[in-house]
């Protein structure tokens, strides 16, 4: 594989993280609280009561895990801000020390010659913003409530003029689809909220946010991103309501946060009962709002595709149906590398010139192996073939971001779920880069030897 991987030149290699799953410091140096500081305290909401208080401790071992990365010859690091670290109750004043921290770790990516690539919100909301307390300078609500796009942006702001000098690509939001139907309508994420259908104002107001943050991104001149999860949807058969079931689905998760922002317009939702303004969100002008300032690149989430059947629940228009017959992940997810092909290239069929290029920005596997972790090879292996196929279709793709650098804070599953490419061990936070590290060092150090950056 090492020797028949043909990807252009010029192709960033790197890898994942997220603030609160690594970070950890949840109380030092004038952070404030987010919606995951709190929901992970609630009795049940994480499994065995785990938290983000200290996670891998990154905020104090950022160079050690550097360090790896350099190891690694990685072009790139992609990592979020934590919103509430910079802003504790979401807007104004700022956190000097917050914002300290993170020309620190630029400065050190860039020493070690590693790119940065931040994420602007990766799901943990400053809880002033969702539930403030009664002195608050906000409504609350989080993304249930307009105000939070256009706070989001004044916070894009602060981030982008402290370090637009020396980052020249963001990425406003990560899965917006995964926030709204994990932390508002399933409840299993933070902030808790079960509201089913009732939490698609979030998915506008997310948009939202990211059309104003890159408006105030490109005033700078900087390149703008949005990272979105995606699945190439399929029915569980050809009989007519598989294919409706799967159509409405596709609409949802796929289309719901991609069609607006490449073709002005939202999906067709009428499968669930919802109108073309989203029951009313969606004020005028606005889509010219998400669509002003035009993608300078598209994140593409990958981990499987999903199978989908007629609907046995009269809430939904459809069901979710099992794959069977391929393997499963530790995290009993399916691994099926040709999706990811199948999904680059449905991106080019159904959006053509308006498709920006493509970088994936997450794609990996949670294995119960220690150090010996040739799942996880296989697993990366399988999905870069999948890329390089889809690259000889003709689809462009700049980057491959592997999710993650080390094993992390895996939201409800606590530490229970292991993604990294470097074990740590939480007791101690020694960290031990596993076999797959070595692989994906090798990769890196072929590929380069090939295509010089």
């Amino acid at each position: 594989m090492l020797d028949r991987l043909d990807l252009p030149a010029g192709f960033r290699w790197g890898v994942s993280t997220a603030a609160y799953q690594i970070e950890g410091a949840v109380g030092e140096d004038g952070r404030g609280p987010s919606i995951w500081d709190v929901f992970s305290a609630r009795p049940g909401a994480v499994r065995d009561g785990h938290t983000g208080a200290v996670a891998c401790d990154h905020y104090h071992r950022y160079p050690e895990d550097i360090a790896l990365m350099k190891g690694l010859g990685l072009d790139g690091y992609r990592f979020s801000i934590a919103w509430s670290r910079v802003l504790p109750t979401g807007v104004g004043p700022v956190n000097p020390a917050g914002l300290a921290f993170y020309d620190r770790l630029v400065d050190a990516l860039l020493e070690a010659g590693i790119t940065p690539l931040p994420t602007l919100f990766h799901w943990d909301l400053p809880q002033a913003l969702e539930a403030p307390s009664s002195s608050g300078p906000t409504a609350g609500c989080g993304w249930l409530n307009r105000d939070t796009a256009y706070r989001f942006a004044e916070y894009a702001a602060v981030m982008a003029d402290r370090l637009g000098d020396r980052v020249p690509s963001w990425i406003t939001l990560n899965e917006p689809f995964v926030h709204m139907v994990y932390g508002y309508a399933l409840g299993i994420h933070a902030p808790g909220r079960e509201l089913m259908l009732d939490a698609l104002p979030t998915a506008h107001h997310q948009l939202l946010a990211h059309g104003l943050a890159a408006d105030v991104l490109r005033e700078r001149g900087l390149e703008v991103m949005i990272a979105n999860n995606l699945t190439p949807v399929r029915p569980a058969s050809s009989a007519p309501a598989d294919l409706a079931a799967a159509q409405a689905y596709d609409a949802l998760h796929n289309r719901l946060f991609t069609d607006p922002l490449l073709l002005g317009r939202y999906p067709d939702l009428s499968a669930f009962g919802v109108t073309p303004d989203l029951g009313g969100c969606v004020r005028d002008g606005d889509l010219k709002l998400i669509t002003a300032t035009p993608l300078d690149g598209l994140g593409v989430n990958y981990y499987n595709p999903t199978r989908i059947a007629a609907p046995t629940d009269p809430a939904l228009p459809f069901t979710e149906a099992p794959i069977e017959g391929v393997p499963h992940t530790a995290f009993g997810w399916p691994v099926v590398p040709d999706g990811l092909r199948e999904l680059l290239t449905g991106l080019r069929d159904r959006y053509g010139a308006a498709l920006p290029p493509v970088t994936i920005t997450e794609n990996g596997c949670s294995t119960t192996a220690t150090l010996d972790d040739q799942p996880r090879i296989d697993y990366l292996a399988g999905h870069l073939d999948a890329l390089a196929a889809a690259v000889a279709e003709g689809v462009d793709v700049r980057g491959y971001y592997t999710w993650s650098l080390m094993d992390n804070f895996e939201w409800a599953e606590g530490y229970h779920q292991r993604f990294g490419l470097v074990h740590v061990d939480f007791e101690t936070q020694k960290r031990t880069p596993r076999a797959s590290y070595a692989w994906y060092r090798d990769l890196i150090a072929a590929h380069q030897a090939r295509s010089p950056r």
